[in-house]
């Protein structure tokens, strides 16, 4: 069975709905008071965390997360909310082993503010994208792709609350097509 790892940055929305359907090894978190650390409690997954700023550059931070990547001999990397961009020394070690979701229809709208980018553009749709990662900002292989339409009625709140419903969905349907078993 193919053993994951979740990195996320906040609030874990995307780890807890991973985590109720699939084993996970353990979560990673680049901020130490995140909250998706006390999910990983709650639901008895084991966390880790530290901050870039802990480390001499990000080629030190990166390798400590290697380290641990291969300690616990991880598969696949789940990033679901993580906010910094893998940069080289992670990317080496598990090029073709770290997918990403974004919430926009890529190429459209890459970065970290995907919905608010497109809801300031007007546009009629945008969606949800999971995509392997390489060395761009979500310039990766799509592996999967679901659009979510704008509703007239929509405010920000309701758009991006669809679209976050569209993720929940999307990224266990991915995992179980990349041969993750479930619980």
């Amino acid at each position: 069975m193919k053993k994951i790892a979740v990195f996320a940055s906040g609030n874990g929305s995307n780890f807890q709905v991973i985590a109720e359907e699939f084993p996970v090894e353990f979560v990673f978190s680049d901020h130490r008071d995140a909250y998706v650390l006390e999910r990983a409690d709650k639901l008895g997954v084991l966390s880790y965390a530290f901050e870039l700023k802990e480390f001499e550059s990000k080629a030190d931070y990166e390798a400590a997360l290697v380290e641990l990547l291969e300690e616990h001999q991880i598969d696949l990397v789940c990033l679901a909310g993580y906010m910094k961009i893998v940069g080289p020394t992670l990317l080496a070690a598990y090029e073709g082993r770290i997918i990403n979701i974004h919430p926009a229809y890529l190429p459209e709208f890459p970065g970290a503010h995907g919905i608010e980018d497109a809801w300031n553009a007007g546009v009629a749709e945008s969606g949800v994208t999971i995509h392997w990662v390489d060395s761009g900002v979500d310039t990766g292989k799509v592996i999967k792709q679901v659009r979510v339409l704008r509703l007239a009625d929509d405010t920000i709140e309701s758009f991006e609350n669809r679209i976050h419903a569209t993720e929940y969905q999307l990224y266990p349907q991915v995992l179980e097509s990349l041969g993750v078993g479930r619980r």
